[in-house]
């Protein structure tokens, strides 16, 4: 299954509902492609999740490159409704501590108003439960 992305801005934050597989190859040259575009225009940025079934190590290296553009550039990516078998990876690869991941759009949203942008903290993981 590859990987289908549609977008739609709410309150000013650019949200991303990803579909299908994030993996080395074409999806994960999508992804970066799509998203790299889009923060020239808003550095603000969700990626909903809810619908990704597998995510391998080329996912995970672009995910890691994508925030680390966002961040660069002033902006941040959240990740939105992450599936158990993402959530775990996260959990595993100790990548839920560099990800500020929510489980309520909204709240995803609202955090943008809300972030601060310190060194240290913008490094902590918040996990956002509902």
């Amino acid at each position: 299954m590859s990987l289908k992305l549609s977008a739609r801005t709410v309150d000013g934050v650019k949200i991303f509902d990803c579909s299908g597989r994030i993996v080395f190859g074409d999806e994960a040259s999508q992804l970066r492609e799509t998203i790299k575009k889009e923060l020239a225009e808003n550095n603000r940025l969700v990626l909903n999740l809810a619908n990704v079934s597998y995510i391998d190590s080329g996912g995970i290296g672009t995910l890691v490159s994508l925030f680390t553009t966002a961040r660069n550039a002033g902006g941040d990516i959240k990740l939105l409704n992450l599936t158990k078998r993402v959530g775990d990876l996260l959990q595993i690869t100790k990548l839920i501590t560099v990800f500020e991941t929510y489980d309520d759009e909204k709240k995803a949203v609202n955090a943008f108003s809300t972030s601060s942008r310190g060194t240290v903290s913008t490094m902590a993981s918040r996990r956002e439960t509902a």
